[in-house]
C-alpha cells in the first residue's frame, strides 16, 4: 500500500502516543508495522530527497494534533497523548482527521491565526491543514511545477533563436559543466560544422587529454532524429579515430537510434530537448533565480537542557 497522507495517519499516530512517550522515528517504525509498509515504502522521500515521506506525514500529524491539545510534548523530541487525547481514543473514534480536530477550540483558533490577513484571490493558509497534503508536500509540488513550466519555456527559448545562437548555447552549457576549460578556448573548437560530419570539438578535461566530439540538430520538437542521423555521427567519430561523442538535439530520438548506440564501442551520449533543457535549468545557462524561499525549522540542540 502506498504512505497514508498525514490526516488518515493522526489515528494510528495517536495510538502510538497513548501507548507511551514516544519520537517521529519511533511512532514511524510502529505505525509502519501496523500498516504492513514495506522497506521501500518506509524509505521513500519527499520529492525534495532531503526527509523521508512516512517520518514528515507523522510529524505533520503529531503536530495538527498539538495544536487541538491532544498531543503534548513532555521534553524535546518526545511526544504523548494528553489527557483529551486519551479521552478521544477512549471513545474508540472511527476516524480522526483536519473536520475532528475542529470541534477543539484550540485547533480553531490556531487556523484562524493562520489564515492570511489579505485578499480573498489569494488561498488561505488554512488550505495546507485541510487538504491531504503536508506543506513540504505542497512546496516541492509547486516547485515542480515551476520546474516542468522553466523547462518548457527554456527549450521554447532555443528554438526561437538561430542555430548560431544554438552552437553558443551548447558551448556555454558545457563548459558550465566543466568542460572545454576556459570559455574562449570551448568557443574556439566548438561550432566549426562541417569538419568530417560533426559540428565540434571540446576537450574533456582542463589539459586536453582526451576530447568528446559534438553534433547539435535544432530540430522542432515534433521532428525525432532517427538512426541514420546518429549512424552518420557515429561513422565521423569511426573516421576521426574519436571514442567519446556527444549528439544534442533540441527534438527527441527514435527507439531505434537510442537502441543503437547501447552496443557501440564507441561512447555515444544522445541528449534530447527535455534532457536539454533539464540540464539548462540546472547548470543555470539562459536562467537565474528569480526568488528562493528559506524552509526553516525548530533547532531543538538551542533549546536542549544545558
Amino acid at each position: 500500500m502506498a504512505v497514508p497522507d498525514y490526516q488518515s495517519l493522526m489515528l494510528p499516530v495517536l495510538a502510538v502516543a497513548v501507548a507511551g512517550e514516544t519520537s517521529v522515528p519511533e511512532a514511524a517504525a510502529a505505525v509502519a508495522d501496523k500498516l504492513g509498509l514495506t522497506d521501500e515504502e518506509r524509505e521513500q522521500l519527499l520529492p525534495s530527497g532531503r526527509q523521508r515521506l512516512l517520518h514528515n506525514r507523522i510529524h505533520w500529524a503529531k503536530f495538527y494534533m498539538s495544536k487541538a491539545g491532544l498531543i503534548e510534548s513532555p521534553r524535546r523530541g518526545r511526544f504523548v497523548a494528553s489527557p483529551a487525547g486519551l479521552k478521544l481514543f477512549a471513545s474508540a473514534p472511527a476516524t480522526l482527521d483536519v473536520e475532528v480536530l475542529k470541534s477543539y477550540p484550540s485547533f480553531v483558533e490556531f487556523l484562524a491565526a493562520s489564515a492570511p490577513q489579505v485578499t480573498k484571490q489569494v488561498p488561505a493558509a488554512t488550505e495546507s491543514a485541510e487538504s491531504g497534503t503536508t506543506p513540504e508536500e505542497q512546496i516541492d509540488a509547486a516547485s515542480n511545477v515551476l520546474h516542468t513550466a522553466l523547462k518548457t519555456d527554456v527549450l521554447q527559448s532555443v528554438l526561437d533563436q538561430s542555430p548560431t545562437f544554438f552552437e553558443r548555447v551548447i558551448v556555454d552549457l558545457l563548459v558550465a559543466m566543466g568542460y572545454g576549460g576556459s570559455h574562449e578556448r570551448a568557443a574556439i573548437r566548438l561550432g566549426k560544422s562541417g569538419d568530417g560530419g560533426v559540428d565540434g570539438v571540446i576537450d574533456e578535461d582542463r589539459l586536453g587529454l582526451d576530447r568528446i566530439y559534438v553534433q547539435a540538430k535544432r530540430y522542432a520538437t515534433a521532428t525525432s532524429v532517427g538512426r541514420p542521423e546518429v549512424q552518420g555521427f557515429v561513422g565521423s567519430l569511426v573516421g576521426l579515430g574519436a571514442t567519446k561523442g556527444v549528439f544534442v538535439t533540441t527534438s527527441s530520438y527514435s527507439s531505434h537510434a537510442r537502441d543503437y548506440v547501447k552496443h557501440l564501442p564507441q561512447r555515444v551520449i544522445l541528449i534530447d530537448g527535455d534532457r536539454l533543457a533539464e540540464l539548462l535549468v540546472e547548470h543555470g545557462v539562459g536562467v537565474r533565480v528569480s526568488r528562493m524561499v528559506a524552509v526553516k525549522r525548530i533547532d531543538e540542540d538551542y533549546f536542549a537542557d544545558q
